[in-house]
């Protein structure tokens, strides 16, 4: 009847037993309806070679997950063109997060591109990378002139050069250095916004200086790729309509080196934003437009005016970049200022910032003044010892001793016992998937590697003492794929894996294990491992899932001083590729 009630009215007897009687009209109809029908079986039959597009039941039931196209070799689900485009430009929203829903979801193994190699080991992936990892000369081609990369024969290299500092990073440091103290452990953590191939915060590496740099995908496409085949510390990012996924007074130091932020836009919402990551004493540095910029001096006065409001020393003007020192005591708001700034209310939390929208008020931190630059303990010593956030957690001073004290324990296990290869050239990039304090990062600071502190979203908020440490790290909910290319960790370390997809009500879930092990896979480098911890049933299912998608794993009893049940599954990636018929 469906078919038949969508022909006109005087049609519909044709097909009630009279003789039919075919007109031009009719056959035009006919040909229309055949039209629709092919379309529609074009568009839902899927074609060989695609990829399932929910969880497949072949890895329930032990078979191997698919591989994704050839095409998808950098698939990023939650920045993905094909969704933002169609979305709305203001502010920016287009180019944040935005993830397909499980139903939209690709469930394939995101191949390596053709001719990939294990990267080049830190330290000399600082200087250069392969080619063929993601050859992609867009930012060579544009930006070599200004020292970020160039391509010779089977290498990207980097000489070290930035947009505003073409002559080299070093030569930029060493300029800051002059007014932000950089060499003396006062400074350790920094945010580099609109960073680049990130060279400005690889070259802090050799200060002791931890530096969060992030970009969006845009025209250039895999700068944030660039930054993490190298071993920086990067992260696929977009200032636009949310709060940065970090807590209030983060950063010791905000940099912005052409970033083109428009810092008082918005009634000065993305000033507020920076504000609210730094720390009370810290620096604002930006270089670049406006500051003293041809054509941009009503934004260069609107910039000076509102650091002004929220009582920011200007340090230096110096050719185009301009340094402000952010006062070390509690906000001086409420003043009288021409932004209409006020507090937030007692309401907004400073530290939410999970798909948490900007405000329009500067945020009071409860323990800023003890947080801040000149109170807090210098680097190395920080990392040891429980800031005054910590101690505003119930019990939080103990455990922050416990914690410290099991990791030392767990990773001494994990190097001795189960052949996790910290320490060596084969891991520089980690990822800690459920970091609480910090004590898994801070048990291998020894090592050469930078790690990703993962706080669940929907966890106690205790990034911001993994900060106070002096150690970096995100917010995130792992029922959503992580904002990072694939391929770029070495190392995924999930402790208590069944926790980040547990429901509110005990023995639910949010989503599936296999969605979180997919997409551990996908941002894990060929050849890279990973490390799962939980309950014998739950390491089991993982081992299971471990097989589907192409992982070698065993499984291992915990530490025997620990006197736990759990079980630990240790995994390696496998280096597979499409065969060339599929590239």
């Amino acid at each position: 009847m469906g078919l038949l009630s969508s022909l006109p009215p005087h049609r519909r007897g044709a097909f009630s037993g009279g003789g039919w009687q075919w007109s031009f009209l009719d056959v035009v109809w006919g040909v229309f309806l055949i039209a629709v029908v092919v379309f529609l079986a074009l568009v839902f039959t899927p074609r060989r070679g695609d990829p399932i597009l929910t969880t497949p039941s072949v890895a329930r039931a032990g078979g191997t997950v698919p591989p994704c196209a050839a095409s998808e070799v950098d698939l990023l689900p939650c920045e993905d063109p094909r969704r933002s485009s169609r979305l709305s430009r203001e502010m920016n929203y287009y180019r944040e997060r935005h993830c397909p829903t499980r139903g939209e979801a690709l469930a394939c193994l995101v191949p390596p591109p053709r001719g990939y190699r294990i990267p080049v080991p830190w330290p000399e992936s600082l200087h250069k990378i392969w080619h063929d990892n993601m050859p992609y000369g867009k930012i060579a081609e544009r930006k070599g002139h200004q020292g970020w990369m160039k391509h010779e024969g089977s290498y990207f290299i980097f000489p070290g050069g930035g947009t505003m500092f073409p002559d080299g990073a070093e030569q930029y440091i060493e300029k800051l250095s002059q007014y932000v103290p950089m060499k003396t452990g006062v400074i350790r953590t920094g945010l580099d916004m609109g960073c680049g191939v990130a060279s400005f915060g690889g070259f802090l590496l050799k200060e002791n200086i931890m530096t969060l740099s992030f970009a969006p995908r845009d025209s250039h496409k895999s700068q944030i790729q660039f930054a993490l085949e190298r071993g920086v510390p990067a992260f696929l990012l977009m200032l636009g309509t949310r709060r940065l996924p970090f807590p209030a007074q983060s950063f010791d130091f905000v940099h912005c080196s052409r970033c083109l932020i428009p810092f008082t836009a918005y009634n000065g919402s993305y000033f507020i934003e920076a504000d609210r990551l730094l720390r009370h004493g810290g620096y604002l540095i930006i270089s670049g437009p406006p500051v003293r910029w041809k054509n941009q001096e009503k934004e260069w006065d609107e910039l000076q005016a509102m650091a002004g409001a929220l009582c920011y020393k200007l340090i230096t003007v110096d050719g185009n970049t301009a340094i402000w020192k952010k006062p070390a005591e509690a906000s001086c708001l409420p003043n009288q200022n021409g932004f209409g700034l006020d507090l937030c209310s007692t309401d907004y939390d400073p530290d939410e910032a999970w798909y948490f929208k900007l405000n329009k008020c500067v945020s009071k931190i409860s323990v800023a003044e003890e947080t801040a630059i000149g109170s807090i303990l210098k680097w190395p010593d920080r990392l040891s010892k429980p800031s005054a956030r910590a101690s505003v957690i119930n019990n939080g001073a103990n455990l922050f001793e416990v914690d410290s004290q099991k990791w030392v324990r767990r990773v001494s296990y994990y190097k001795k016992s189960l052949g996790v290869k910290l320490g060596s050239t084969n891991i520089r990039n980690v990822m800690d998937m459920n970091a609480f304090f910090g004590g898994f990062a801070a048990a291998i600071i020894s090592d050469p590697v930078w790690v990703m502190n993962v706080v669940p979203g929907q966890k106690p908020l205790t990034l911001g003492v993994i900060y106070d440490r002096g150690l970096i790290g995100v917010y995130h909910d792992w029922c959503e794929p992580f904002s990072t290319y694939p391929r770029t960790y070495d190392l995924i370390h999930a402790d208590a894996i069944d926790s980040l997809i547990s429901g509110p009500i005990s023995g639910t879930s949010r989503c599936d294990l296999f969605d979180v092990m997919l997409e551990m896979d996908r941002i894990l480098r060929p050849e890279g491992t990973a490390v799962i911890r939980a309950s014998p049933d739950v390491v089991a299912k993982a081992a299971q899932i471990a097989q589907s998608i192409r992982w070698k794993a065993q499984v291992h009893d915990s530490e025997p001083e620990s006197g736990s049940t759990e079980k630990i599954l240790v995994a390696t990636k496998t280096f597979w590729k499409l065969p060339l018929t599929k590239q």
